[in-house]
């Protein structure tokens, strides 16, 4: 065996799982295969082994199944998967059922198929410690647990206590198992951890010489009761609705697991690991599985490794961070950065537009207070970290600063030419921009290679993703410092080259310019939200227009005409951004800030929004026709080919940053993997074709060119 060591001493067989040349153990091929050997090895041994240890030779226990198998299969490999399950869980059985006692040996983090290997033992010892993360996140990547995960979850826990750590995939620490019985015992963390967790196993063997699962046991009742109990049954009556509204029917994983769930308790055991695999093919598959499969693993793991980072210098945290404008940006970003213990100078034109800034830390760490979350001298040591101030002087000295005023460039020019002095020697500058050039905003710089875009998204507090922009001198130094800054924030960092709009706020732009492109040919405002729910967006083009207002995309329409003039180039405004300017200057609707846009916003506490009254009589058409296939459509496939285009024309330099940027940035539907995982997931041509119905329907949005067709079957990933 390869990747799994056994050692019969003294009638305790060791298992150690160590696979060669890899960080971590998986359940790859080879695995798979020595699983095979071992559970053959161990039957030859039966009458000599007193109990198993299962223990792990990495710093974590088990990582779970290798997913790159899971990229390359398509529905034709159904038959085949459900035989490559069933025969680890044939294995997993001749180890469970021996009739000998087995003791699993927590060292470290349990994931996916790890969580399954340890559920394999009848006895589970953890190191406890806080780090260890033990659970089924299989949900989050379009999968199920397979590997007997549902069925012995269900059983250990019942229905209802089981579907958080399922259907939702919640992870859980050492001590939260120890709560749910999912592990039997916690040895502190110490050097002699191992030792004292291998002391603590061959004494549960040693009193206990026949053992086997609480659920084999015929009179074994399943916590809260089985379907057949009347009161689990009416709670089945709703359960799959309430998904169904989660998942809006896009995700396939939830509603399987659930399905399996219930079915696996109305059997046996052995039928019940049956109905688990068969779901699990299943889902391993299908379209869905593959694109969050990429997104998720493989393509947020290049994020976060940093393949975007340039050259190989050191880490960067910056210890002084200075922060230009208090308003809503710049008090999130300073609320994020005290967070992670960086000096914040947060300063604005007055000092109590900068304490209004820092007003903002506060309501928030007050209510991590109240829900003890956090502690009050925490609390105090987080607000200690933001210095408000009016004085520029007080800026000296930052390793970065960060200006977040309004999308002005005149403005924007003026504080940095004022700011900029004062950086530390090796500091750079970066502006908060969303849209307007680096390039451009770098003219003011007296040293445009420390000059970079840092976009962050609001509210800060809670959206993972920052756009870095390098512009035209950006040096990789500053570059790798941006990222790092970043990553020391703890978010999600891409890279991106600069133009308008760079990446996120250009594809952002075309969702809700098409939803106001419908509005204005006379299709109904209803259906308009309708379709981007039912499509998967987080909200309607009309709702998040309204969220980000009405005038600031009316700015931005004023600064390209600008631009245009200035290059000499006339600017023609669409039919949708007519419409918007009419409605920011005829009707007065500058968006939910202003208190009335597409929606109107009811004054009442509690109230529900509601679209405003007036869109149809203003807009609505009786002689437009529409189907809602063609509005999903266009609202996914505009983003999908403005991204496109961002890639063929080098604002994008990667896939993988514009599948995470995409959904953490702009809410691309998840279930797709991306914006551009939504094309290779139905394939190139067929995306092109669908492309060519919508150009001749609706514009020039989307069409793909055939440079823009070349570059995707180009850079195109396989695995």
């Amino acid at each position: 065996m390869k990747t799994i060591h056994y050692n019969l001493q003294d009638g305790i067989a060791t298992v150690t799982f160590d696979e060669p040349n890899s960080p971590v153990n998986t359940m790859c091929l080879q695995w798979q295969d020595d699983l095979a050997e071992l559970s053959e090895q161990v039957l030859k041994d039966k009458n000599s082994i007193r109990g198993l240890l299962l223990t792990s030779a990495k710093t974590t226990f088990f990582a779970g199944a290798d997913l790159k198998g899971v990229m390359r299969l398509q529905a034709s490999d159904a038959a085949a998967v459900f035989a490559g399950i069933e025969r680890v869980k044939h294995h997993f059985r001749t180890l469970e059922t021996l009739g000998k006692p087995v003791v699993s040996c927590l060292n470290g983090t349990a994931l996916g198929g790890g969580w399954e290997v340890a559920l394999v033992g009848h006895h589970r010892i953890s190191i406890d410690d806080s780090k260890i993360q033990f659970g089924l996140p299989e949900v989050t990547l379009g999968l199920l647990p397979g590997a007997s995960g549902v069925t012995k979850m269900t059983r250990q826990l019942g229905l209802m206590g089981a579907q958080p750590y399922l259907v939702e995939g919640k992870l859980f620490s050492p001590q939260k198992a120890l709560e749910l019985g999912l592990v039997h015992e916690l040895i502190p963390q110490s050097s002699n951890a191992a030792a004292d967790m291998h002391e603590r196993a061959l004494a549960w063997i040693a009193a206990h010489p026949v053992a086997q699962h609480p659920w084999e046991a015929k009179d074994y009742k399943v916590p809260g009761g089985t379907p057949a109990n009347p009161k689990v049954a009416a709670m089945l009556a709703v359960a799959p609705a309430m998904i169904k509204q989660q998942t809006r029917g896009l995700y396939p994983a939830p509603e399987a697991i659930l399905a399996c769930m219930v079915e696996g308790l109305q059997v046996d055991v052995p039928t019940a690991l049956r109905i688990e695999s068969r779901y699990l093919a299943q889902l391993m598959t299908g379209a869905n599985a593959r694109a969050m499969v990429n997104t998720f693993f493989f393509n947020l793991n290049s994020v976060k490794s940093g393949q975007s980072r340039p050259g190989k210098t050191s880490r960067f945290k910056p210890q002084k961070v200075g922060l230009l404008g208090a308003g809503m940006m710049g008090a999130g970003i300073a609320y994020a950065q005290a967070s992670r213990g960086m000096a914040t100078v947060l300063k604005d034109i007055t000092l109590e537009k900068a304490e209004a800034g820092k007003a903002y830390s506060t309501k928030l760490t007050q209510s991590r207070v109240t829900k003890g979350r956090m502690s009050a001298a925490q609390q105090a040591q987080h607000l200690s970290l933001i210095q408000t101030t009016e004085q520029a002087s007080d800026l000296n000295g930052c390793d970065l600063i960060i200006e977040t005023v309004v999308e002005n460039r005149a403005l924007k020019a003026q504080v940095t030419q004022e700011a900029e002095p004062l950086l530390a020697s090796d500091g750079f500058f970066a502006s908060n921009t969303s849209t307007l050039p680096i390039g451009g905003l770098a003219q003011a710089s007296a040293a445009p290679e420390k000059f970079i875009g840092i976009h962050f998204f609001s509210p800060v507090d809670k959206m993972k993703l920052v756009e870095i922009i390098r512009g035209p001198q950006t040096s990789d130094d500053t570059v790798a410092k941006a990222f790092d800054y970043v990553q020391a924030l703890g978010k999600l960092p891409i890279v991106v080259n600069d133009g308008q709009g760079f990446f996120t706020s250009r594809v952002f732009g075309t969702f809700v310019m098409e939803g106001v492109a419908m509005l204005s040919e006379g299709i109904p405002a209803p259906a308009i939200e309708n379709a981007g729910i039912q499509c998967g967006m987080p909200v309607g083009p009309l709702a998040v227009l309204d969220e980000t207002t009405l005038t600031l995309s009316l700015h931005v329409m004023d600064q390209a005409r600008a631009d245009c003039e200035a290059e000499g180039r006339s600017y023609v405004a669409s039919a949708g951004e007519l419409l918007l300017a009419d409605m920011v200057r005829q009707h007065k609707r500058p968006g939910r800030s202003g208190g009335a846009g597409f929606y109107e916003y009811p004054p009442e506490k509690g109230a529900k929004k509601i679209l405003w009254p007036q869109l149809k009589p203003l807009f609505e058409k009786d002689e437009t026709t529409w189907n809602i296939t063609d509005l999903k459509d266009r609202l996914l496939y505009r983003q999908a080919v403005e991204t496109a285009r961002c890639l063929a024309e080098g604002v994008l330099t990667s896939v993988h940053e514009a599948n995470v940027g995409s959904i953490f940035g702009i809410g691309f539907p998840a279930w797709t993997g991306g914006s551009l995982q939504f094309i290779y997931g139905m394939g190139i041509e067929a995306f092109a074709h669908r492309c060519s119905e919508l150009a001749a329907s609706y514009g020039h949005g989307f069409v793909l060119t055939d440079e823009v067709k070349a570059n995707l079957k180009q850079i195109q990933p396989f695995y």
